[in-house]
């Protein structure tokens, strides 16, 4: 007689998980599946459903009827996505909803993610081995066909899709700023504040984005354009806004993305545009950018 394999069940750990999302029944199964695989699970874990117009709210619904610890509530319909701040007023708005006021760590996850069993497992040793570790990811990578295609951030840089926080750094920081980029300002304020942050390659630690980065807000151009003129905004050095565009024409549409990039960003330089209002901030930036491209430039053959 064949003897069934014993069913391990995860271990709970003091993290609140806190997703916004708007229109994504096409994806957001994947999201809770991917979470009810791991073999580390959150204590609690909020939707914010922030004006769905299809089925989303109903499948959030549905899983949480069988698993107490996910919930899900509703925002006004503002009438249209609202990028950056828009997501944050959302999160926001979970994070004064939390049944749970007793977590240590926090997270902002978005609701087209999927993500391997053991990944909430390694960031969780990820942080035991530094105090000083504020904000942790593994690496994105977008399935494109037959293939995964990496969605690059530095070692030193963490997702937007995938925020996950250590309490004390996310209220040193005081929080998310409300503005595009605000996964960007984010790490840098952590460092700038002495802690520590990081994202790394692992083969059981993996992120996929079943979504192009910048294209749910009607199209990839779109995207592209709101995306420069944010460099303007936080205060990108031009060299690097430049390197940052160029690298973007690699990615679809081909060439016309990067470009509009550093359009963008140039007119909202040449038209004065406002900038993010901590000059000290946008410094560091610029120092931290340049040393970035230097590193690049020497490192190539």
């Amino acid at each position: 007689m064949a003897v069934s394999p014993a069913v391990t069940t995860p271990r709970t750990v003091a993290l609140a998980v806190i997703s916004p999302v708007r229109d994504e029944a096409q994806h957001v199964r994947r999201t809770l599946d991917a979470m009810l695989s791991q073999t580390v699970r959150p204590q609690e874990w909020l939707f914010v459903d922030d004006g769905s117009s299809d089925d989303t709210r109903a499948i959030i619904e549905g899983y949480a009827a069988q698993h107490p610890w996910i919930r899900v509530i509703s925002r006004a319909d503002r009438g249209q996505r609202v990028l950056g701040g828009g997501v944050i007023e959302a999160f926001n708005t979970g994070l004064a909803a939390l049944q749970n006021k007793n977590y240590q760590y926090l997270a902002k996850l978005d609701g087209d993610l999927s993500f391997t069993p053991r990944y909430l497992e390694i960031m969780f040793e990820a942080f035991a081995a530094d105090p000083k570790l504020a904000c942790v990811c593994g690496k994105v990578f977008r399935p494109e066909g037959e293939t995964l295609v990496e969605e690059y951030i530095s070692d030193e840089s963490t997702c937007g899709q995938f925020k996950l926080y250590r309490r004390e750094a996310f209220e040193a920081i005081g929080g998310f700023v409300s503005a595009v980029l605000w996964d960007g300002i984010d790490w840098h304020r952590c460092r700038m504040l002495g802690w520590h942050t990081l994202s790394f390659h692992h083969p059981e630690a993996r992120l996929f984005h079943h979504r192009l980065m910048g294209s749910s807000d009607r199209g990839v151009l779109r995207g592209r354009s709101r995306l420069g003129r944010a460099m303007w905004y936080v205060g990108y050095h031009p060299l690097y806004a430049l390197a940052a565009s160029i690298f973007r024409m690699r990615e679809n549409p081909r060439l016309t993305g990067g470009l509009m990039m550093i359009g963008c960003y140039l007119a909202a330089a040449l038209s004065f545009k406002p900038r993010y209002p901590h000059p000290d901030f946008r410094r560091y930036l610029q120092r931290w950018q340049l040393m970035q491209l230097k590193a690049r430039f020497l490192s190539r053959p």
